[in-house]
């Protein structure tokens, strides 16, 4: 019996080790690659070519500034214009990086070079003053990942050394002072009733069985509400494929009856030509659903990168050029924008989030109403605020709002048009963005929307 504990004990401590050893290697390496990339990048960024020419001279001074990594200027056509590490010229147009960088502006590859060592290489399209562009390109030797486990090996001995002591002092305490009490313990865990033992040594496991009999509990619990979650998402889906099919059931039916009659030839003039004004309202609004159902999912593409973003222009540009549809309300306008208000972001997306929120003030304001654009500093940040005089929103609403086709015109779009996705689009590009949207909201008496942009 000792013998086959000490052995299976071994057996088991040996394995987890050996996994251990080879999992952290695994997850050492990747990291060691990711922070070996996010270095390259952190070093094209001080590429100037000021001072450093587009030259093999100027490669070399470059790499001796990015300690001495190999650097290559390439230019849009693939020819290579310096290299710190080669006096030979060529063509780099099928290297991966270089094809990847063309395309989006910046790229990483990790392969085999071409005197077969495994690089690291990060390619970047710079625009130069003469508004040229080139490619600049960094590379180091990638790290092999079984240094990364040769460094472990003489840990990973001194623990197997001390298994062995351990695994003898467990066979023994097990067989001695353990086991039995042990088996109790299990046994009335696995009645899933509350253990409890005499002995101190085994409190920590019998408070450790209670607690995880609780979690069963909890995640029990939490696996009920998820299989909720999904229900609710199924009839969210449902719903979200029924809106899809009303909102272009309506003009399709619409398109398919006016063609209908004007095929027939029985129309006159004066009614042909309505038929096709209807057919070209009609058409515009299926594809304004069809763009905005686009725009709505291109929401989650984060391969563009972010830059800053001056709010205070962005608001004050979409206020300007709302300034007819204000006008034709009647409304009486009253905007406070502090200026200097920036972010990291992207221009589209405070643009949507604004612009949605300011034209849906407009949209269900009360004519000769009130609406009220504020964007003023915080101590954490900024704070977007966009009242309205106008129809307000039910208390029972205003959970719904956000979601996809919900409209407070339960028309879908007939009396204040739209589609019901502006407000969900602002919601996800909110989520996406890590801000805060909040809203509040009287029926009768308007409604208040605001966003709070952490800077």
């Amino acid at each position: 019996m000792k013998k086959k504990i000490f052995w299976f004990s071994q057996l088991i401590m040996t394995l987890v080790l050996l996994i251990y050893a080879v999992c952290s290697t695994q997850f050492f390496y990747a990291k060691g690659l990711e922070e070996k990339q996010e270095s390259l990048k952190v070093q094209i960024g001080v590429f100037d070519e000021n001072v450093y020419p587009l030259t093999n001279a100027g490669a070399k001074d470059y790499s001796a500034r990015v300690f001495g990594r190999r650097v290559t200027f390439i230019g849009l056509d693939g020819e290579v214009l310096g290299d710190s590490h080669s006096t030979q010229t060529g063509n780099h147009a099928d290297r991966e990086e270089v094809q990847e960088a063309l395309e989006v502006g910046y790229a990483t590859a990790i392969r085999q070079s071409s005197i077969g060592k495994e690089m690291i290489y990060a390619c970047q399209k710079i625009s130069l003053q003469d508004g040229s562009e080139v490619l600049v390109r960094i590379s180091q030797e990638a790290p092999s990942a079984w240094a990364y486990f040769a460094d472990q090996l003489p840990a990973l001995a001194w623990f197997l050394v001390l298994d062995v002591f351990v695994c003898l002092l467990f066979v023994y305490l097990q067989t001695r002072f353990v086991l039995r009490p042990v088996e109790k313990v299990a046994f009335d865990a696995a009645r899933n009733v509350r253990v409890d033992t005499k002995y101190a040594e085994l409190r920590p496991v019998v408070d450790l069985l209670n607690k995880r009999n609780e979690e069963v509990g909890e995640k029990f619990k939490q696996l009920q509400e998820e299989k909720e979650r999904a229900e609710r998402m199924q009839r969210s889906k449902d719903e979200f494929i029924a809106n899809i099919t009303h909102e272009m059931n309506t003009p399709l039916t619409s398109i398919k009856g006016y063609a209908e009659l004007l095929s027939t030839g029985m129309l006159s003039a004066e009614e042909a030509k309505d038929a096709a004004a209807i057919l070209q309202t009609q058409s515009d609004r299926l594809a304004n659903l069809i763009k905005c159902i686009i725009d709505y999912n291109r929401i989650d593409d984060d391969t563009l990168p972010l830059y800053e973003v001056n709010v205070s222009s962005v608001t004050e540009e979409i206020v300007r050029s709302l300034a007819p549809s204000t006008a034709k309300r009647n409304l009486i306008v009253e905007s406070e924008i502090d200026a200097g208000v920036t972010l990291v972001s992207r221009q589209e997306r405070v643009q949507e989030v604004v612009g949605n929120l300011i034209r849906n003030a407009i949209r269900y304001n009360r004519d000769g109403g009130t609406l009220v654009v504020l964007l003023k500093k915080t101590g954490t940040g900024a704070r977007l605020t966009v009242r309205d005089t106008g129809v307000g929103i039910a208390e029972e609403n205003l959970d719904r709002i956000f979601d996809r086709f919900f409209t407070v015109d339960k028309s879908h779009g007939g009396t204040h048009g739209g589609f019901g996705l502006g407000l969900a689009v602002v919601k996800k590009i909110c989520y996406i963005s890590k801000w805060t949207i909040g809203v509040q909201s009287t029926l009768g008496e308007g409604t208040t929307f605001t966003v709070d942009f952490p800077l």
